[in-house]
């Protein structure tokens, strides 16, 4: 399966706006000319989001958070490496990570993509890609403040609140109130109040929300929603409320 015919042919919105211009090209390379004009005549982004918009996104801003503090690790390279592998096999990840070679030679306007990301992707998958992140930043168990910066930043952008922020960072960066910090809330806060937000938290980030964007995306949202479990349940033990 060529580049083009994996990602473009599966391309809506992303392949306009700022992502567009940064992937236009490597995209449009990959086809030939009667491909490429058809795309390019067509009636404009769609507000549906594809795979190809989510791993697009996805790619972009990987090359983002990798170069944050100036140095494209090893280990963070294998961590996406073998995301893509797990989500699309041999063949189509080894173009994932050719494009992802070409998009660390270029500028990235973060903000300007975060905000296209934000404008047309749903919430739920805009969860999954800060989780995605967050991976890429641990991957060498050293994560610098710059590359924690630039994804709230992304974060903001993307129009994700601060509390599925934190409740995210949280998943893994611990603190002595870690399983406050996943829910979103603080230990002063009542017993009603925790479980209005686990409530919210169980519907926002439940599995479901992504099924669209295959089984690797879905098994890290099982992950993420089993560690918002874990963590009312560790809370409910300790007030003693059910």
């Amino acid at each position: 399966m060529s580049l083009g015919k994996w990602i473009a042919g599966g391309l809506g919105w992303a392949f306009f706006g700022p992502i567009g211009g940064i992937v236009g090209f490597l995209v449009g390379s990959a086809f030939d000319a009667s491909d490429t004009l058809k795309l390019s005549e067509g009636k404009g982004p769609s507000s549906t989001t594809t795979r190809g918009d989510f791993m697009v996104s996805l790619l972009v801003l990987t090359a983002a958070v990798m170069k944050a503090d100036g140095v494209v690790k090893k280990a963070e390279l294998e961590f996406v490496k073998k995301y893509m592998l797990r989500s699309f096999g041999k063949e189509a990840s080894q173009d994932a990570i050719k494009m992802l070679r070409d998009i660390l030679k270029q500028e990235i306007p973060v903000q300007d993509v975060s905000r296209q990301i934000g404008q047309h992707m749903d919430y739920s998958s805009r969860l999954q890609m800060l989780h995605y992140l967050f991976g890429i930043s641990s991957a060498d168990g050293a994560t610098k403040k710059s590359e924690v910066e630039l994804i709230q930043m992304i974060s903001i952008n993307m129009g994700i609140g601060q509390s599925d922020f934190n409740s995210i960072k949280s998943m893994f960066y611990s603190d002595t109130h870690v399983a406050y910090s996943i829910l979103g809330v603080t230990p002063e806060s009542t017993d009603e109040e925790i479980k209005k937000a686990y409530r919210k938290m169980a519907v926002e980030y439940h599995p479901d929300k992504v099924s669209y964007l295959g089984e690797d995306v879905q098994h890290t949202a099982k992950e993420k929603f089993q560690k918002i479990n874990q963590a009312y349940e560790s809370i409910k033990k300790q007030r003693g409320f059910v």
